[in-house]
Order: structure tokens, then C-alpha cells, then sequence
């Protein structure tokens, strides 16, 4: 987990989760907002929307790094992702993000059916390295994208405790392949703009698996670090959960993911409102 709108990203990349099983998805319009902060000190801002209805889904996110880090670096990123649920599992249909800086922009494209990666593009292509661990074709199957993945189903609809963590997450951002693996850690009450009641605490481990560069010392602290969690709160009217916070050690401090808004209108989406 790294702050999600970069091609490649252990550090904040808002892990996702998937789980078998009948979960009744149901009908959602989703508004959330999130401060990005690293020991202590607010410099980033991201928002996530979405619909949810019936089996389909759209999820848009925007970040962008404010105050004088976001004076230096120009940091913004964009993406969406679109996909179905089918039979309680995520299945990705489009991922596409860009992310943009001072000194360089990306574009990641990619298609999916079947949780197979089926095309990419990356735009400016990554640099070969040495020590880059390449990636094979069954890296690029079974798996979801980092944007899908802030969705997550919930066998039986129950949005609290152990059912909504104790699983890994197979994540492919088409530079390269990881597992975010949950365990429960418990269980708070939290008051948000918008949401007020239990969110399931999950304690999360980055496992790189291919296309990361394996002699790096960040990716060496990744694998090891053990601070790393998210909370979980449900998504009204849907059989799923989103996260509210994200909490990771960094080489330079905790950084912080953390929503300051989390709204949901039941049986309400974008084309719903427009009738």
C-alpha cells in the first residue's frame, strides 16, 4: 500500500479483497473522501465514487498531493475501474490510471475477463532492470486490479468481524503482481461524515510475487513490515465493505490513508438519478 495512483505500488496501495460465496449485491451510489497524511502532517487529498448495481460496478478515485509537497512535485493521479460481481466474487472488466509528477507521467491501461489479464498498456513502458523479477502468464491470472479491489465482498452480507478480513488479495496493477494477505484484528466503532457505527480492523502483509525490483531495500522493508492495516466499514444496500483507513510504516515514517467522508445512498446510482 502506497498512495494507489502509481503503476506499481506495495506501499499504499489500497489492498482489495475478494471472497466466494452468494453475496446479493444490491444497489449503491458511494461518495468518500480521504486526508493523506505521513507523521502527522496532512499533504495529500483522494476521493473515491462509485455505483454498485446489481451485479456491475464503476469506481472512480482522484488524488493529488496538496500544501508544499504538492508545490514541489505536482503529485495528482487519476483512475476508474469497471467489472461484475459474480457469484461473491469480483470479476474486473477495464482498469485504467494515470499518475503525474514534476518530473514524469504514466498511463496504465488494461483489460480483463475472467480475472485474467486478456491486454496492457503502460505508457511510458517501465525500464528493464536487472533485478526486476519477471513477470509469467500465470502471474496474470486469477487476479483483480488495485481499484477493484477497494471493494469487497462479504459472504452472507455480514459486514463486521472476521468474514470481512482473513483473506488474501491478488493484486495485479499491470506492472506488477503482489498478495495483500488480511487477518482480523477486531473490531471499533468509528463517527464519519456520513457513517457512523462498527468498521472490522484487518492487519494486511505485502507479499511481492513478480515484476518488482528485488534488490531494492524498499521492497525488502515491504515484505517484512509488519504494521501495516486497514478498516473496513460497509457499504449500505450492498453485500460489501470499503476501506475507511489505511495505516502503513513507511522507510520515513506511518503514513495514513483516512476518510473524512464515507456516503451512501442505498438503491441510488448515476443512472438511477438521472430518471
Amino acid at each position: 500500500m502506497k498512495p494507489a495512483l502509481t503503476p506499481s505500488l506495495p506501499g499504499l496501495s489500497l489492498a482489495a479483497l475478494l471472497l466466494a460465496g452468494v453475496v446479493p449485491a444490491g444497489a449503491a451510489s458511494l461518495d468518500a473522501a480521504y486526508d493523506v497524511s505521513l507523521l502527522g502532517m496532512t499533504f495529500g487529498k483522494a476521493s473515491l465514487s462509485g455505483d454498485i448495481e446489481g451485479s456491475r460496478y464503476k469506481l472512480d478515485v482522484q488524488a493529488k498531493l496538496t500544501g508544499l509537497v504538492g508545490g514541489f512535485t505536482g503529485g495528482r493521479g487519476s483512475g476508474v475501474a469497471t467489472g461484475n460481481l459474480n457469484s461473491g466474487r469480483l470479476a474486473p472488466a477495464t482498469f485504467a490510471i494515470s499518475s503525474a509528477s514534476s518530473s514524469e507521467s504514466r498511463t496504465v491501461r488494461m483489460a480483463l475477463d475472467g480475472n485474467a489479464v486478456r491486454a496492457v498498456e503502460i505508457e511510458p513502458p517501465i525500464d528493464a532492470k536487472p533485478d526486476r523479477v519477471p513477470i509469467s502468464d500465470a502471474h496474470r491470472r486469477n487476479v483483480m486490479d488495485p481499484i477493484s479491489a477497494f471493494l469487497m465482498p462479504v459472504e452472507g452480507g455480514r459486514n463486521s468481524g472476521a468474514a470481512a478480513c482473513n483473506r488474501t488479495l491478488p493484486i495485479f496493477d499491470g506492472a506488477a503482481r503482489y498478495d495483500i494477505k488480511l487477518s482480523y484484528a477486531g473490531t471499533r466503532e468509528v463517527k464519519l461524515d456520513g457513517y457512523s457505527g462498527p468498521v472490522s480492523i484487518c492487519q494486511a502483509r505485502y507479499v511481492p510475487i513478480s515484476g518488482h525490483r528485488a534488490l531494492r531495500p524498499s521492497t525488502k522493508f515491504m515484505a517484512e513490515n509488519k504494521e501495516i492495516s486497514t478498516w473496513l466499514a460497509p457499504i449500505a444496500g450492498t453485500g460489501m465493505m470499503l476501506p475507511v483507513r489505511i495505516s502503513v510504516k513507511t522507510m520515513i515514517g506511518t503514513a495514513v490513508i483516512e476518510a473524512s467522508r464515507f456516503k451512501v445512498d442505498p438503491g441510488v446510482t448515476a443512472a438511477t438519478s438521472r430518471n
